[in-house]
């Protein structure tokens, strides 16, 4: 197994942290794992991504250039990484804040309003754990469990978001379920 990862949106969408979830995941899993973040000097609202990958042989590099997926949280992010995805790769898109369909074909494509699910179960920052749990339902790259049980290191000290969190994920990949 050998998945590169970008996830892409805005600053203060919570893009780094799900690509920490996935490399930390990654590592209980006794998997290989690289994460690499980019971002712009403003800390909400500019343009945030990240880059993991989970393998089973070593990593030698963060840098991809055709990742096997891709998570957008918005509009500039599809613009910037759709031609990128490799063929037959996977592309999450936050329906919520994209207006416009995925023009490629070639690729396989979840459609998940993140944003609407997530201000549904009462917080709107919890757009990016429901497309976590649709990525992760979708892909298999680690355990939904795993990420499940990292919870409580995630939000060590804020321990009152932990059931919200771990609803988002659920609905997420309840979504894909029944897609």
């Amino acid at each position: 197994m050998h998945e590169e990862l970008i996830i892409a949106g805005f600053g203060g969408q919570g893009v780094l942290l799900i690509g920490q979830m996935i490399a930390y995941a990654g590592l209980a899993e006794n998997k290989h794992v690289l994460w690499m973040p980019a971002y712009g000097p403003e800390t909400r609202g500019g343009f945030a991504n990240c880059t993991v990958m989970v393998s089973d042989k070593e990593l030698y590099s963060p840098v991809t250039t055709s990742p096997s997926s891709v998570i957008v949280m918005n509009l500039p992010s599809l613009d910037k990484f759709e031609r990128s995805v490799e063929e037959g790769g996977l592309i999450v898109v936050n329906k919520s804040l994209v207006n416009r369909e995925v023009f490629r074909g070639d690729i396989d494509k979840v459609v998940v309003p993140a944003t609407e699910i997530a201000t549904e179960l009462g917080n709107v920052k919890a757009a990016n754990m429901v497309a976590l749990g649709a990525y992760i339902e979708r892909r298999k790259t680690v355990k939904f469990e795993t990420l499940i049980n990292l919870l409580p290191k995630i939000f060590k000290g804020k321990e009152k978001l932990i059931p919200l969190n771990e609803k988002a994920l659920i609905q997420g990949a309840e979504f894909v379920k029944n897609l």
